[in-house]
């Protein structure tokens, strides 16, 4: 089913590139070259099919499936409309592609209910088990019924006392979540769950993060596992500063109209100041001023009280509602990146009174700080806004054992994805001034 929406999807585009583009950017011989024109277009939307979970079937409702097929294809349009200008030194015209486009928009409908449906009938739900600790922790499972098609949850375990208790509840389940058990019973659990063949899905603790990261080693006869700091290449180093400058300048000077525009709206709307600067924290807790669009009334924070932005927060302007939701109001931060104290892609910079919070009820959020603070990053693209932050501590962690330029590419690509999804802006809890909530821990 894959294969058929790739080749649907390659057809329409081939179909524009044989009568109008081939005549204009020739390639080698008539007919060797429109097959590597092909080829090309292939293995581009495959990445980006992969990129964006564009073949997720059965994980994802329709409108999601549908969703990052379009963007697929629609960044790929844009990357082949780049090669054309870059390979021939001429703008090519868009209009026949934006055709291609809109086939595909109705191509990707047709596929998307179509492979779902038969999915549906071939694939009946798992029969699934939640075991948990405590009753909060129940909360982190809520969008599970966002999945009824692939999990039918028959089954809640309360903080089991042993292996053998679970094991009379596992009885006729194929998949289990498990949250917050012991970690003793949770690895007898572990090598049960291989063993049975029943699929295991296990929220970790930051140790377990840290520990996916570690560099595996043989000392003394034994296998052991290295943790240490994140330790950085100075290639890698200069290749992300370089790859920051390059990518900060090209954004500004493509997105200056946008930029124009957001100010002189920010300006019109309450007539204060376009922009606002705030303390952040980046890496080894240094301190920088943020630059922002702003968002909010002048005298936002005229109690002096450090809080996120809340669900229908009066504080927001009628134009600051538009940017936030874009994202549009951290374009500035392009110039924070080009002066070096932030980076492309990294864990969110907080603010400082805001970070001591955090450390005060979970020291190891310092952890964040071992990197750059940067625009975007896994937690912004995984996580929310208001996702508690000792899973936005895990998520940074993910990054941070695993950074490299493709990692870099690959999550600056998957940015694009949620700067149209209203859940990733979601602000905190009416009340909240952080993030965190009663049961912030409740994993660890």
């Amino acid at each position: 089913m894959k294969l058929v929406n790739m080749l649907g999807s390659a057809y329409l585009f081939w179909n524009a590139w044989h009568y109008y583009y081939s005549p204009r950017f020739r390639i080698g011989q008539i007919g060797y070259g429109e097959i590597l024109v092909i080829l090309v277009y292939c293995l581009i939307q495959l990445l980006l099919n992969r990129t964006y979970n564009a073949y997720d079937i059965g994980s994802s409702k329709t409108w999601p499936l549908f969703y990052s097929l379009c963007l697929a294809d629609g960044v790929g349009l844009v990357i082949y409309i780049l090669i054309m200008w870059i390979g021939w030194w001429d703008i090519p015209n868009p209009f026949p592609l934006m055709a291609v486009f809109a086939a595909q928009i109705v191509w990707n409908a047709v596929w998307s209910i179509a492979v779902n449906k038969l999915y549906l009938r071939i694939h009946k739900p798992k029969r699934t088990a939640i075991i948990y600790r405590r009753y909060q922790e129940l909360t982190k499972f809520q969008e599970i019924n966002n999945y009824k098609t692939k999990f039918q949850v028959v089954r809640y375990i309360k903080n089991p006392e042993n292996l053998k208790e679970i094991k009379q509840e596992l009885k006729g389940i194929q998949a289990v979540f498990v949250i917050g058990i012991d970690a003793t019973l949770r690895n007898e659990l572990t090598e049960y769950l291989l063993d049975t063949g029943i699929v295991g899905y296990f929220v970790p603790h930051v140790g377990d993060v840290i520990l996916a990261g570690a560099r595996n080693m043989h000392l003394f006869s034994i296998p052991t596992m290295c943790v240490s700091r994140a330790e950085l290449s100075p290639e890698y180093l200069l290749m992300k500063r370089a790859m920051d400058i390059i990518v900060s300048v090209c954004a500004l000077f493509v997105l200056s109209p946008v930029m124009a525009i957001t100010a002189i709206a920010v300006k019109c709307c309450d007539g204060g100041p376009v922009f606002y600067k705030q303390a952040r924290l980046t890496k080894d807790r240094k301190v920088f001023q943020i630059l922002k669009f702003r968002s909010m009334y002048v005298d936002a924070e005229k109690d002096g009280v450090a809080r996120l932005a809340s669900r229908d927060d009066d504080r927001v302007t009628p134009v600051g509602r538009v940017i936030r939701a874009c994202r549009i109001d951290e374009l500035p931060q392009l110039f924070n990146i080009l002066a070096g104290s932030m980076t492309l892609v990294g864990p969110r910079p907080e603010r400082p009174e805001i970070a001591e919070e955090y450390e005060k009820e979970m020291p190891s959020f310092a952890l964040r700080l071992q990197v750059k603070a940067g625009l975007t990053g896994y937690a912004q693209i995984y996580g929310r806004y208001n996702t508690q932050p000792y899973d936005k501590l895990k998520m940074d962690l993910l990054y941070i054992n695993s950074m490299s330029v493709v990692q870099d590419i690959h999550l600056m690509f998957k940015t694009v994805k949620i700067l149209f999804l209203r859940d990733s802006t979601q602000g905190v809890s009416q009340g909240q001034t952080t993030a965190v909530r009663d049961s912030w821990r409740m994993d660890s």
